[in-house]
């Protein structure tokens, strides 16, 4: 019931192989595709238009709550409307569509699934049982232009109920009005194929004074559910533990004989997810005392105790900085925690023999600031959690120290420091920092770290990792996906090779389009680098991923005109490249057989590419890579030589055409190339007249 979820997660290892193209018919229903034209190819389709925006079923988890344990009023017992209104709104009249405003922390993400839901229970109540049910998903917003956002891509399939958050992206439209009544008009349009749409946005970002057409669709949210009941009914009807709801009522007697034990863990200012959090602490819980207060400990994330640390610390910088250190080097040696300690507060010169001796032994220390040492090493994590409320303590309660902690932070990662072994821990403090606080500093810090003297692999493989995780957080990750626009740009090759490297990640899914423009500016990079390389890797990764092909190829078709010649000349040789994964390769030349429009933007592709002498060499391996599949049968083989002799008729002479065709001094063929020459029909070297007609 939040309006945000985020955690750290780590790169997800690679997708496996698609399957193999099969040679088999293959018979579909096509509806609604008005001015897209469909070819199905080996298993996937190539469309005439651009994709609808990706979409993902909304979890099961979610859909059971808004079913089975919604609560209808708030904390003064008055019924709390919004959902009621924004389901009338889809059901009515007028657009399927309903705009759901207010501020973070009233649950309007469940409003609007509860809306939904809803909605299509009223659409569907005379289906006959075990009809298909309608299907609810999310839309991601990945838009080329997130200032002037292509209503047009949304999807509107029969059927189905749709969830856009826009809470992150509404301030940055360049003409809201504009944009708003196009929604409006794709509400029209889903109307007419029973579907329905509901937006999520902040309290002021919608223009509903610009009209009465966008009044209509609007629903203020100004309250929420009572917290108490939202916990007690998520005990009962979530966690069937009828006897530990009542805990959370301070009149009850039951339950244990811990009726009420934990009443004083909720109050009337809580959000709905703090009150669903607090509920599945408690059902895990100990049914004891003992284990209500270790649920409380959690549920508070160990405020209390930071609270009383810092405290008992206030005129103690010396202990105050052993637990900034510990927090960050957890697991080190004790000693080695409390000399990055020192460099902290800038005491780098020898400590006097009296300053040695005097005050508690290092291990009292430690536990005065509550971390524990086990035998020579600092362990924090034996409170899970407490390293990141003292972090969080210490950026609200100390704002001077934000610059100078980042700058000890960036000195103690330098190679051959403490921290430079323990960067991935580092970095998932700070990018849980930066997703809390939504601070955007701190991952422009984690930036710095890119080239910092350590370009191994592995070192910018975890940078990714935390740019991955920061760059899809619901509110942070709009600026953070805006600086790896910016990086993309940059000279630096491991900058670049960074910013591939989430582009080939997860996000690719959740943002295609836009980790597509991101590596179109790194595979323009004037010089082939590594960063490149990653980039070609990447963009043929995401192509093999199952949908995701039709988006790629009508991206990368339209850069030429979009004065990214280069760009595109690369991206078209790496996703037809067949060494590491034929799959691209077979679905294009399958597609090619089928439907002239794809035959000819793959001979466009190759006349563009020949033209450049900056791809000659990927352009000569990609034509051995071509012989080879044809060799082994892994493409139609009268295809590919029908498009290489078109390919041929106008450009002969460009060199690795004429390297393919003629070889060349001292460079020695297999024989799936010397076979492939054979098959070729050749014009004259001097003829301007083209000698072949396509079969």
């Amino acid at each position: 019931m939040d309006d945000t979820t985020n955690s750290v997660s780590p790169l997800p290892p690679l997708p496996p192989d698609p399957p193999t193209a099969t040679t088999g018919r293959v018979s579909i229903v096509v509806k609604d595709n008005e001015s897209s034209s469909i070819v199905v190819a080996a298993g996937d389709v190539i469309t005439g238009g651009k994709p609808p925006l990706p979409v993902e079923d909304i979890p099961d988890a979610e859909l059971r709550v808004v079913r089975r344990a919604w609560v209808h009023s708030d904390a003064a017992d008055q019924e709390v409307v919004t959902a009621k209104e924004a389901a009338r709104l889809l059901t009515g009249e007028g657009p399927a569509l309903a705009v759901i405003a207010g501020p973070q922390g009233l649950g309007k993400r469940a409003v609007a699934l509860k809306a939904l839901w809803e909605a299509t229970q009223s659409l569907h109540a005379g289906v006959p049982r075990g009809a298909q049910e309608p299907k609810l998903q999310r839309i991601q917003p990945d838009w080329d232009d997130m200032k002037v956002p292509d209503i047009s891509l949304l999807p509107a399939e029969p059927d189905h109920g749709y969830l856009l958050d826009i809470t992150a992206e509404i301030s940055t439209w360049q003409d809201p009005a504009n944009v708003a009544t196009s929604l409006v008009r794709h509400g029209e349009r889903l109307r007419t194929k029973g579907s329905f749409l509901v937006l999520v946005t902040d309290a002021n970002g919608w223009p509903a004074d610009a009209s009465g057409a966008l009044a209509d669709v609007f629903v203020q949210t100004t309250r929420c559910p009572s917290p108490r009941k939202v916990a007690a009914v998520h005990l009962e009807r979530m966690y069937d533990l009828p006897d530990r709801a009542q805990w959370l009522n301070p009149d009850a007697r039951g339950g244990f004989g811990l009726g009420g034990a934990a009443s004083h863990l909720v109050n009337d200012a809580m959000s709905p997810a703090e009150a669903v959090r607090l509920a599945s602490l408690l059902a895990r819980a100990e049914a004891s005392v003992e284990g209500i207060a270790q649920a409380q400990e959690a549920f508070q994330k160990w405020e209390k105790l930071v609270k009383g640390v810092f405290e008992d610390t206030k005129d103690n910088a010396d202990d105050r900085a052993l637990l900034i250190a510990a927090l960050f080097l957890s697991g080190d040696d004790a000693l080695t925690v409390q000399d990055a300690s020192r460099t902290l507060l800038g005491e780098r010169e020898q400590r006097s023999m009296r300053d040695i001796l005097t005050g508690p032994d290092l291990t009292a220390r430690y536990e005065r600031v509550k971390v524990r040492v086990q035998g020579r090493c600092v362990d924090i994590d034996e409170k899970p959690g407490y390293a990141q409320a003292v972090l969080n303590h210490l950026w609200r309660q100390r704002a001077d120290i934000h610059e100078p902690l980042l700058e000890w932070i960036d000195s103690v990662t330098q190679p051959k420091q403490p921290g430079a072994t323990q960067l991935e821990r580092i970095s998932d403090l700070l990018v849980q920092l930066a997703i809390t606080e939504n601070d955007v500093r701190v991952i422009k810090k984690i930036y710095e770290w890119i080239d910092n003297g350590e370009g191994s692999s592995e070192h910018q493989q975890l940078i990714g990792r935390v740019l991955t995780t920061a760059a899809q957080a619901d509110t942070l990750g709009t600026q953070v996906r805006a600086l790896l626009l910016d990086w993309a740009q940059e000279p630096s090759a491991a900058v670049a090779r960074v910013v591939s490297l989430v582009c080939r990640s997860d996000f690719a899914e959740h943002y295609t389009y836009q980790a597509l423009i991101r590596l179109r500016w790194v595979l323009g990079r004037p010089t082939r680098d590594a960063a490149v390389v990653a980039a070609e890797d990447a963009i043929r990764d995401i192509a093999a991923r199952p949908g995701l092909l039709p988006r790629v190829w009508k991206s990368v078709v339209k850069w030429p005109g979009e004065g990214r010649r280069l760009a595109a000349n690369r991206a078209f040789l790496a996703l037809l490249d067949p060494r590491d994964n034929p799959y691209v390769l077979k679905v294009m030349m399958a597609a090619a057989e089928r439907d002239t429009e794809v035959r000819q933007s793959l001979v466009t592709g190759w006349r563009t590419a020949l033209s450049d002498s900056a791809v000659n060499a990927e352009s000569r391996a990609l034509l051995i890579g071509w012989a080879r599949a044809w060799a082994g049968q892994e493409v139609p083989q009268e295809v590919l030589v029908d498009l290489l002799n078109e390919v041929i008729e106008q450009h002969l002479l460009a060199t690795p055409i004429a390297a393919l065709v003629y070889g060349e001094p001292g460079v020695g063929y297999d024989q799936s190339v010397i076979d492939l020459r054979m098959q070729l029909r050749l014009p004259s070297p001097l003829s301007h007249v083209p000698t072949h007609e396509p079969r």
